[in-house]
């Protein structure tokens, strides 16, 4: 009978703990672009910058904006309302630029309207993003959606966003055509 109640409290301790799902969170980065709320992994992002000049480069990529010059590093200036086909506005004082980390060795600065927080977001309330508009172009840098404090935040892959306007080795090669020699 002993033996019978405690084989019992066993099973019962074995079903709560297997009830017990361990929550998995990440954190958000959050900022505003055309008063939607985005998200980037928090792990990429080095710093918040106040918008200020920004020097163009001729014949970049239309949502390169230009550079900027950040403690004596190069930073490539990306335009996140060219990069989503959203209209132009002109920098105002809640305009930001973040600067990223991308492939663990380029820093880039992404301008956007505003700096929301810092989130963070049980990983099993990630939706997959819906493919309602049949636009593949917005469509390619989200890595999902999901709603916190009833506002919908558009979680983004920095890395695709990114590789989407930076040229491959191919491209390069073809861009810059090699010396004749003599």
């Amino acid at each position: 009978m002993l033996k019978a109640l405690e084989q019992k409290k066993q099973e019962q301790q074995t079903s709560r703990n297997s009830q017990k799902e361990e929550i998995v969170y990440n954190q958000w980065a959050t900022f505003r672009v055309d008063n939607e709320l985005y998200g980037i992994d928090v792990m990429q992002v080095k710093e918040v910058l106040r918008f200020s000049a920004i020097t163009p480069v001729p014949g970049a990529d239309a949502s390169v904006l230009g550079i900027i010059n950040l403690r004596g590093n190069v930073v490539t200036v990306i335009d996140t309302r060219q990069m989503f086909h959203l209209p132009m506005v002109e920098p105002d004082e809640e305009t930001r630029v973040i600067v990223v980390e991308f492939n663990e060795s380029e820093v880039i600065g992404l301008v956007v309207d505003s700096v929301d927080e810092v989130l963070s977001l049980p990983q099993k309330d990630v939706e997959r993003a819906p493919n309602a508009s049949g636009d593949e172009t917005s469509k390619r840098f989200v890595q999902g959606v999901c709603y916190h404090s009833n506002m919908l935040i558009i979680l983004l892959d920095l890395s695709k966003m990114l590789l989407s306007i930076t040229p491959t080795e191919e491209e390069e090669s073809v861009a810059v055509p090699a010396m004749p020699t003599v």
